[in-house]
């Protein structure tokens, strides 16, 4: 007897997921045929021409083969041969073995004293405790776990921000549960305001649903916003006055491209507020900011203000995964624990950060910029992560799904419809990466004015 979709499960098969859907597949198709794509749609670093950082690769080498440094140890700083050394005398069976389910100890101790550098400063000492961090295969499977542990109902609600990155829609509807959207103001550079989180909140109270928490991701995706201290401590109040759960997706905090802004962690302020009675999971990879090590699928999940019991069913969640996987995890402690100043390959390293920030930064003005130009564009400032997000003007009665498919057809151009992000009813966007070479930005921005213009 066969299988049919008639067998398989209701939530899987209403599950979306813009960012790899029908328009990236169709592009693979054309691909395959012999035309030249240009893969805007999803914020892959190395894919796009990004080099690996020196230090990083030069440490996997050596927890892959460690015979390397044996045969030629002239060929490695001396840091990079005692980091490791270290991590392998830590792992004990090396990267072939699997770890605890939480992850390597030594990895989630330098996680805790990674935040805890980052968050305290003359006003404030922030601690973390490393059984409180979570090792995960890239931030995703972290959102992923902490969803799955509070929807437990079809009456459950999470609210999410509209637009949204779709992994939070796609993995609410496959867990079961309800999406509460709240609107971010775009004609204010994409604004969070606690009106709109009372009307979203209100609204679904009033339709039975039992809202659990707030997912805010910020830097934004697909936005590129990055919130103020102000704006964090009003989600935290918010959250507190209804009961809420806090989920802060912070994976592009070192993706910040102004000098005015800063990113401000949920974890700061909330220990600057001295609440102990929100519960706040935080997120990060190593996916992103300069590291662009997709791939290796590394990253992290704190817990704070999360009881004991809540803190096991975690764990136990983790443990049917036995572990996150060993070359991810060696990648995360490589991100929280750069070569100091002194070491080796400090000076390299940094080099290759501000190569790399620089020109992030230079192909987020280049794009904004060029797309503002664009009769029928409108693109708010790209102040961080890796995405422009811009409302497009298109003839009545057409979606922006048919404008990037036919945009791919003609060009090439890889892009996101607005449809799968999100949006006010009546608009449409796409979300394209800056991540393209400047030379080939040019190119897609040549390429989307002279298509808009005979698009109907």
């Amino acid at each position: 007897m066969s299988l049919s979709l008639s067998d398989l499960s209701q939530e899987v098969l209403a599950t979306q997921y813009a960012v790899r859907g029908p328009i990236v597949t169709r592009a693979r198709e054309l691909e395959r045929s012999g035309k030249a794509i240009i893969y805007c749609n999803i914020g892959n670093p190395q894919a796009l021409g990004q080099k690996p950082l020196s230090y990083v690769r030069q440490t996997l080498a050596l927890m892959q083969y460690p015979e390397l440094a044996l045969r030629n140890p002239q060929a490695f700083p001396p840091d990079v041969l005692e980091r490791a050394a270290e991590l392998l005398k830590s792992s004990g069976g090396g990267l072939g073995a699997y770890s605890e389910s939480k992850g390597l100890r030594i990895v989630r101790e330098a996680v805790a004293r990674f935040i805890a550098k980052r968050d305290s400063d003359g006003s404030l000492t922030l601690g973390a405790d490393p059984e409180s961090i979570y090792l995960t295969d890239g931030a995703s499977k972290g959102v992923q776990s902490v969803l799955r542990l509070l929807i437990a109902s079809d009456r459950d609600g999470i609210m999410i921000p509209i637009p949204q990155y779709p992994l939070y829609s796609a993995s609410i509807t496959l867990y079961g549960g309800r999406q509460v959207g709240y609107y971010l103001d775009e004609s204010s550079g994409w604004s969070l305001s606690r009106q709109e989180l009372e009307r979203a909140h209100a609204r679904a109270v009033a339709e039975g649903v039992t809202v659990k928490a707030i997912c805010v991701i910020n830097p934004g995706n697909p936005t590129g916003a990055v919130l103020d201290r102000d704006n964090i401590a009003m989600v935290i109040a918010f959250a507190k006055e209804h009961g809420l759960s806090i989920l802060a997706d912070e994976v592009y905090q070192q993706n910040i491209y102004r000098p005015e802004d800063k990113f401000v962690s949920f974890a700061r302020v909330l220990a600057e507020l001295g609440d102990t009675d929100v519960c706040l999971f935080s997120f990060h990879s190593c996916s992103k900011g300069f590291h662009g090590e997709c791939g290796q699928r590394g990253g992290y999940l704190e817990a704070r203000n999360v009881s004991s019991e809540v803190m096991a069913q975690i764990t136990k969640l983790q443990s049917i995964a036995l572990c996150a996987n060993l070359s991810g995890q060696v990648l995360v402690y490589l991100m929280v624990r750069p070569p100091e100043p002194g070491e080796a390959s400090f000076d390299l390293y940094e080099k290759e950060k501000r190569e790399i920030l620089g020109e992030l930064a230079a192909r987020a003005r280049l794009l904004a910029e060029g797309l503002n130009r664009i009769p029928g564009y409108s693109c708010a400032p790209i102040t961080g992560a890796m995405y422009a997000y811009p409302r497009i003007k298109l003839p009545f009665g057409r979606s922006d799904s048919e404008y990037c498919l036919a945009l791919l057809e003609e060009t090439g151009i890889c892009l996101v419809p607005g449809e799968g992000f999100g949006q006010v009813e009546g608009s449409a966007h796409f979300r394209t990466t800056i991540l393209p070479p400047r030379e080939q930005l040019h190119q897609v921005l040549e390429k989307l004015e002279n298509f808009h213009r005979r698009w109907r």
